[in-house]
Parts: structure tokens; sequence; C-alpha cells
């Protein structure tokens, strides 16, 4: 039903070269780049991932209490994605660890524009 999720960025170029890892590492392809967006697509799925240059011309924010989360299909790859993240510049919002009494492993991190991410395993 969801076509894309949307991430702003105030600088494509170093979005990308934060995000062009982490995403081939979690099965994605960029399918689409032009100077001001780039698309990728999941394996397995239809959704997409996009990161924009704003249209309007004003800048890039994240929203307070927006986040985009990502299933992994394990542990190690969730481990694996956070560290990758941190290493790049990422901020910590939350370590590797069961959540939720055990009901999944997840991490959460903050890219270069401040967009919250969640990566978990369930």
């Amino acid at each position: 039903m969801i076509s894309h999720t949307t991430l702003g960025t105030n600088n494509l170029e170093k979005a990308a070269l934060f995000y062009v890892d982490i995403i081939a590492a979690m099965g994605g392809t960029q399918i689409y780049k032009s100077d001001s967006v780039i698309f990728w697509e999941f394996e397995g799925g239809s959704s997409k991932l996009a990161l924009t240059v704003p249209f309007d011309g004003q800048p890039a924010t994240h929203g307070n209490g927006t986040m985009v989360a990502f299933t992994l299909p394990n542990i190690d790859k969730v481990n694996e994605i956070y560290s990758m993240a941190l290493k790049l510049g990422a901020s910590s919002e939350g370590e590797p660890g069961e959540r939720n009494g055990g009901a999944y492993y997840g991490a959460y991190f903050r890219d270069l524009d401040g967009n919250k991410i969640a990566i978990f395993h369930r």
C-alpha cells in the first residue's frame, strides 16, 4: 500500500555517502538518482526509500515523533547496520538490544540530517 518513504536532506551528496553501504547491507538497490533525489528499492517488497532535497527550497527538517523502521533478517544484521551507521556519523537513539519484554531486538539512530531510523528483527 505504501509506495515509498522520503527523508529530507540538506546535502544529497553527503547523505548518499552515508546511506549507500547501509542500504546495500539491508538488501537495497539504487533505482533512480537525479540532482535532487535518490530512490532505493528492497528485496522482497514493493516499498522504496527516497532521499531528497526539499522541492520548496526550504531547509530539510526532521519531525518530532517521525521515524522510519526497517525489518532485518537477524540480530547480527541489526548490530552490523547500527555499528556501520555510527561509524558513518549517525548519533545513537538506542543501542541494540531486546525491546518490549523480548518481543523484538532493535536499535535506533539518527542520520546526518537528524532523521530517526529504527532497525529491528522480530
